[in-house]
């Protein structure tokens, strides 16, 4: 393993480095579950789109039959379905806020009750539920895109302490223990040939 950048082969910089693989250690798990989390609440959110969807898609198909009939005047009628106040709450998820669809709020159209058939008002419900969807839909779907930009983010840091910061203090850790303790070892090799050659030198002078 290369050891980015220089090292001090120092019992402070073996202390400096423990502490940060302890701390890297420490951190790595959170960062697991972090990223497990959203995975999950990815795949449910994947789910929930999938239905609200297939949801859209019979409500439009039914609607579709009848929904030329409604009305001539075009403009009006966007007007009658365009909504006046989208509800949401927050749910925060793996430490991300996500907004959470909660209902829509439309204009009460206005219209000659004599002049339009009876059947229009439930009409107006029927199309109100396509629009409702389809923004339920879009919120879910920014949901999704932040919760996968979170994602990235969290597996770029997992990766960066498991392939990168903790094998390269491992690595410092070892390098430094080796140099330390060769440098003991020669130190104590240097002090066994000093006691001798002391001892030496006392058993000369003795002799003579």
């Amino acid at each position: 393993m290369k050891i980015m950048g220089k090292i001090k082969l120092t019992k402070g910089e073996l202390k400096r480095q423990r502490d940060a693989l302890r701390q890297y250690q420490r951190y790595l798990p959170n960062l697991q579950l972090k990223k497990q989390q959203l995975q999950m609440e990815i795949l449910h959110q994947y789910n929930l789109l999938a239905e609200k969807k297939s949801l859209y898609e019979k409500k439009k198909n039914a609607a579709l039959v009848w929904a030329g009939l409604l009305c001539e005047d075009e403009r009006k009628c966007k007007g009658w379905l365009t909504p006046q106040e989208i509800s949401t709450s927050i749910k925060n998820i793996a430490g991300v806020d996500l907004l959470i669809f909660s209902h829509v709020t439309f204009k009460q159209p206005v219209y000659d009750l004599f002049l339009m058939p009876l059947w229009v008002d439930n009409a107006l419900e029927a199309l109100k539920v396509l629009v409702v969807l389809g923004e339920e839909m879009a919120l879910i779907q920014k949901g999704i895109d932040i919760l996968k930009n979170e994602l990235r983010i969290t597996t770029q840091r997992v990766n960066l302490f498991e392939k990168v910061k903790i094998p390269q203090a491992e690595e410092a850790i070892r390098i430094i223990k080796i140099y330390i303790g060769d440098q003991m070892a020669n130190a104590v090799g240097r002090a066994k040939i000093a006691k001798n050659k002391i001892e030496s030198l006392v058993l000369e002078e003795v002799a003579v």
